[in-house]
């Protein structure tokens, strides 16, 4: 199973911006022309690019979608989208741009059986589910609201449901340059078949190292990459050196 390395881009108010905790106020960044920022990750070698739309995912609809439509319009890479997605008609919008991979969070937990349509109509390695974790409990509405569910019981429920891929963001860790807080992910990783892709913490070239050791498919990284405290290019560069020796 190949390991794929996404770095981040979350749009708010027409902004690339990082949030910590994805509280709004908290940003770290918030960096005009999100097109520009993407390029320069893909500058730096990523073949891969994660897409949050951040007023979408509290709004519940699709507020930065012009700007998401350039992005993919613009660059040729695997590109994966959430935010606001809550309807089989937006998940079908998005995939018609030629996004790779639709993000349901909200949607999804509240209509598990979506999931299942969606992988019949589109295929499940293009439906992926968000499963956003908050002290142990997965949350929703642009994790505003906790559910009172584990991450473990919700990957196996949509696994069943035939979504292709999860997405597992430590909120708790998420935006603080940190580290990260593996053992939730690893949980999850040991309790289903289908991929996991970790988000939340990555700091440094060790926590992406130790999350492809876990077994994930991926990590996604947002706010270190910004800052400047985890390289892009370097990021790649130790995983096909470790690649290479395994």
């Amino acid at each position: 199973m190949n390991f794929a390395f996404f770095p981040a881009v979350d749009l708010r108010g027409g902004k690339c911006v990082q949030l910590i905790g994805g509280v709004p106020g908290t940003e770290v960044v918030a960096l005009d022309n999100p097109l520009a920022q993407a390029e320069r990750w893909v500058a730096e070698g990523a073949d891969h690019l994660h897409i949050i739309d951040l007023d979408g995912a509290i709004l519940g609809k699709r507020v930065n979608a012009s700007i998401l439509s350039q992005i993919v319009k613009e660059l040729d890479l695997f590109i994966q989208v959430g935010g606001g997605i809550r309807t089989e008609e937006d998940v079908s919008t998005i995939l018609d741009l030629g996004v790779d991979r639709a993000i349901l969070g909200t949607a999804a937990l509240k209509d598990p059986d979506m999931v299942s349509r969606l992988a019949d109509r589109h295929g499940p390695e293009r439906i992926m589910v968000a499963l956003d974790v908050k002290k142990g409990d997965v949350t929703t509405e642009g994790w505003q609201r906790t559910l009172g569910k584990k991450a473990v019981e919700l990957g196996r429920l949509f696994e069943e449901k035939g979504a292709g891929s999860i997405l597992f963001t430590n909120i708790d860790v998420e935006g603080q340059q940190k580290g990260i807080d593996l053992q939730p992910t690893r949980d999850l990783v040991q309790s289903l078949k289908i991929p996991v892709v970790a988000a939340g913490g990555v700091t440094t070239i060790e926590d992406v190292l130790a999350l492809r050791e876990a077994g994930t498919a991926g990590a996604v990284a947002g706010t270190a990459i910004y800052t400047g405290k985890l390289s892009v290019r370097q990021t790649l560069q130790a995983l096909q050196a470790r690649n290479a020796t395994t």
